[in-house]
């Protein structure tokens, strides 16, 4: 049984400050969220350990955006949806393609971000799964770092905003169902704080380190996810993590990215013999989306008894690229290898949850009060598969949209809080001595042998197994954040296991070796929410993600 809360607590006996809203993240989808209502309101931005550990640092590719003289919303738009097979809601995409370019062009204007151009021009490239080269990159294959440096120096000048570091947040709050704030740990002191605000934006990424090969940062353990459906929040698409293909294959935790737009570039995935992997694959070749790419990848290691393949760029020119891949070209000369004279050794790696805490075009979950945008986030846009490099933009505009009624929430949750001081959770917990080094990498290793890219019944109800095991951690009183990570990594891989199980089908990133085809039938969305009696999890077709109870107030038509 999941809790409703990680821990015990009284609120009168709690520490706490007010704000108007609080946000819990620092990437880009965090921080565009903060910077944007501090313009009128106070804000908390309470980050895990530091600003700058987050997964948009380390983003190489860029940022998609229908921004070339040749690309359309419309082609944007049809290459989104082909990438997620089938699975993508609509609206949500067209909210995204069309709203993109605005996004991407304040971030150059108004935020001082500088994209990397030519002629005057922005300098775009091409990725997997697009039709037109409308990817824009910073600094060569520095994006993320150049994104997040922009925007953290504008909160130096906000004094609305107060950054809180090293602070875990346990969980989210509420009263009568709607959102009162969170419960924050100082990681320093071991200290449990209350924040206190009508209004709460989850913005935490996303949890690839349920696997122990992944190109996440450690603090990616899908806390936010986790903790929104303990406080009534729906949750979906679980069972479509994303395995990048192009993972540096050294002993690197987390593992480093080889970023997609050096295929873009010309290079090539080819086996320990030099040959291709992707001729005859797909049209688009070492350009398919990457769970084509995937696929096949791991076909071939399977077949050749490997547990790597190669990238070759040797044939592009040296000068070309130092220039264009600066980052990636001295991190693999550090390690010993020259690409511009030898072929990079990669295989894949955990790289992207497409699902995660469900939340209409405005950002708005099922708990009043409550948003949550960025990769914690599924709108529908990614489907069954993200296109490459639609997550950044995903944060720039499904944040920008969270302020369009996001004063109204605030109104009217503020006379909301009377009772908040009343609230406290006390039930009997156990204090088994469970061992979290040890079974942390148990569960990742798990993970990646029973629910990784390829999936088999017998192996997830081996993985079914092994969670029943381990469901009392989630009722051990822990008293500091690596155990708070190993609940919520339980809970999900449960979610994750339990969605993989019931989709008998292989769709995008959820590949069934014994159901290798799709149905017409798994054009569904499996939704998991808190019920009475525990986790229940429904089906919704496509056009449909969005239930009941997200409306809770209607739109306010100016920006904040």
């Amino acid at each position: 049984m999941i809790p409703r809360y990680l821990v015990n607590f009284d609120l009168e006996d709690l520490p706490g400050i007010a704000f108007d809203l609080v946000v819990v993240g620092s990437g880009v989808a965090g921080l565009s969220t903060a910077l944007r209502a501090a313009r009128r309101f106070r804000v908390a931005l309470l980050t895990k350990t530091t600003l700058t550990v987050t997964a948009t640092r380390i983003a190489q590719g860029g940022i998609a955006s229908a921004l070339g003289a040749d690309d359309s919303p419309e082609l944007h738009f049809q290459d989104t949806i082909q990438a997620g097979k089938g699975l993508c809601e609509e609206e949500a995409v067209w909210t995204l393609v069309r709203e993109g370019p605005m996004r991407v062009t304040e971030l150059i204007e108004e935020v001082g971000a500088h994209f990397d151009t030519v002629d005057g021009h922005l300098d775009l490239t091409i990725e997997g799964g697009h039709s037109r080269r409308r990817v824009a990159h910073a600094q060569g294959d520095a994006t993320g770092s150049e994104l997040e440096a922009s925007l953290t120096r504008r909160l130096l000048y906000n004094k609305r905003l107060d950054v809180f570091e090293n602070y875990y947040v346990i969980d989210i709050l509420t009263v009568d169902g709607r959102c009162a704030g969170v419960l924050g740990m100082d990681a320093e002191e071991g200290t449990i704080n209350y924040f206190r605000a009508p209004a709460v934006v989850l913005a935490m990424g996303g949890m690839g380190q349920l696997y122990p090969v992944t190109t996440n940062p450690e603090i990616c353990t899908g806390d936010g996810v986790s903790m929104a459906l303990r406080a009534g929040a729906e949750v979906s698409d679980l069972e479509f993590m994303q395995f990048h293909p192009t993972s540096l294959h050294l002993p690197e935790t987390p593992r480093w990215l080889i970023s997609e737009a050096l295929r873009g570039e010309g290079a090539m995935i080819v086996d320990h013999a030099g040959k291709r992997i992707m001729e005859g694959v797909h049209p688009l070749k070492d350009l398919a989306p990457r769970d084509t790419v995937v696929n096949e990848m791991v076909r071939v290691m399977k077949k050749l008894d490997r547990d790597h393949l190669f990238l070759d760029a040797t044939h592009i020119p040296a000068a070309k690229l130092k220039e264009r891949f600066p980052t990636i070209y001295r991190h693999c000369l550090e390690a010993g290898i020259d690409i511009t004279q030898v072929p990079i050794p990669v295989s894949p790696a955990a790289h992207y949850m497409s699902g995660g805490v469900v939340t209409n075009l405005r950002g708005m979950t099922r708990v009043r009060g409550l948003y949550a945008c960025g990769e914690v986030a599924c709108t529908g846009v990614h489907g069954a598969n993200r296109l490459a490099s639609n997550s950044l933009l995903e944060g720039l505009v499904f944040s920008w949209r969270i302020m369009q009624n996001l004063p109204q929430a605030v109104e009217e949750g503020a006379g909301g809080l009377m009772r908040v001081c009343e609230l406290k959770h006390k039930i009997r917990r156990s204090r088994l001595p469970v061992e979290i080094n040890l079974l942390r990498p148990f569960l990742q290793q798990m993970m990646m042998d029973c629910v990784g890219f390829r999936r088999s019944r017998d192996g997830l109800d081996e993985a079914w197994e092994f969670l029943t095991k381990n469901l009392e951690v989630l009722q051990v009183e822990y008293v500091s954040p690596q155990g708070f990570e190993l609940q919520n990594m339980i809970t999900l891989a449960t979610l994750m296991v339990k969605a993989a199980v019931l989709r008998e089908e292989s769709r995008g990133c959820h590949f069934r070796v014994d159901f290798p085809g799709q149905a017409e039938y798994w054009r569904r969305h499996i939704v998991f929410s808190m019920g009475a009696r525990g986790v229940r999890n429904e089906l919704r077709p496509v056009g449909e993600l969005i239930g009941a109870g997200y409306d809770w107030m209607p739109v306010e038509a100016k920006e904040c």
